[in-house]
């Protein structure tokens, strides 16, 4: 008889926990049940804000089946102290409810990104290598929860497994960090005023400098490996895929959108797009799409830092490989793949 495992997906609304709570539905001996702010409409999911460690607790009450945590909820913050206090707390009020409420947790599974290595503070050595790497001064809420995680595994807690992508390319709708929705709506905007598709960052960013993205739903498959495989207990790995340049991407961006393409121009988009809600409106009206708000529908800024991410960034793979899990998706097919996706949810002009 195939064992069976609940997990719950803390953070379901956003790419990663979408991706998680699709990939665990059609995973056998998989039960998955959702956790997030806004409710998610799934059977069982439980709404509950994490920053109250009562309203957590009483939420969490339906989940004492729980054995294993997918935790890929962020509320970020104005500044760095106040993300590591607010999501330190939000991780720790979760596993102090599910305690209460006698789950029989198992692992959980803590996502990561690149801040880890220090690169929102400015250029840093790479390749980025999970063990080479000293941790640069805080705070850093990424510390602040893997710490968390390390000392209840040491006095007898659930253990862990650390997943560290980048640059998450995914279909959920409505999230600031979303990629695909940047590079999306630009090119619609791009296509509505007849402009040339032009990168929107710097030259030598464009020619010169690596990138890397991690596809939503890959990394939904090394959750569940993560989540099960002995390799994995209390370790953490880099998970992306084969670093590329910009100009490669962009190109065959382009050709697949139907776009003419033009050299790139280093504007800031934040700044730049921030009086096309017109025309953004013209195109929901004519397509009949979702109507959520210009200004939240897209995350310029995300796609300000990183395409004007002006140095090297790479994560090695080798430790990961090396532990079992070797699935890599090609990073122009996942952006692809994911703004089609957009398009036919009707969240994205075509």
């Amino acid at each position: 008889m195939a064992e069976s495992r609940t997990a719950l997906v803390a953070g379901a609304n956003g790419i990663i926990g979408k991706a998680l709570m699709e990939t665990l539905g059609a995973a056998p001996g998989w039960r998955a049940r959702a956790l997030s702010r806004r409710p998610h409409g799934s059977t069982g999911a439980i709404a509950a804000d994490l920053t109250d460690a009562d309203a957590a607790r009483a939420a969490l009450a339906p989940a004492r089946d729980t054995t294993h945590l997918f935790y890929a909820a962020l509320a970020p913050q104005p500044s760095l102290a106040e993300e590591a206090r607010v999501n330190g707390a939000m991780l720790r009020n979760l596993l102090d409810g599910l305690e209460a409420a006698g789950a029989p947790l198992e692992r959980v599974v803590l996502y990561q990104g690149a801040k880890v290595y220090g690169v929102h503070l400015g250029p840093v050595p790479s390749p980025f290598y999970e063990d080479d790497n000293p941790r640069h001064i805080g705070p850093n809420f990424y510390f602040t929860q893997e710490d968390e995680l390390r000392a209840r595994a040491a006095r007898g807690g659930p253990a862990f497994s650390i997943l560290r992508p980048d640059v998450v390319v995914g279909d959920a709708a409505g999230n600031a960090m979303n990629i695909a929705m940047v590079i999306g709506a630009y090119a619609s905007l791009c296509r509505a005023e007849g402009a040339a598709f032009r990168f929107p960052g710097p030259a030598h960013v464009y020619d010169g400098v690596f990138a890397q993205v991690t596809d939503a739903r890959a990394l939904a498959r090394a959750s569940l490996w993560a989540a099960t495989a002995e390799a994995a207990r209390g370790e953490a790995f880099n998970y992306v895929h084969e670093p590329f340049r910009w100009r490669r991407i962009w190109e065959k961006l382009a050709a697949t959108l139907d776009l003419p393409l033009g050299p790139p121009v280093p504007l800031r988009l934040a700044a730049h797009m921030a009086d096309k809600q017109p025309v953004w409106a013209r195109l929901v009206a004519a397509q009949g799409l979702s109507d959520a708000p210009y200004e939240r529908a897209v995350g310029w800024a995300f796609g300000d830092f990183v395409f004007h991410s002006d140095f090297d960034l790479v994560s090695d793979m080798g430790k990961i490989r090396r532990a079992g899990f070797t699935e890599s998706v090609d990073s122009l097919e996942a952006l692809v793949g994911a703004i089609r996706r957009l398009q036919e949810a009707k969240v994205l002009p075509r």
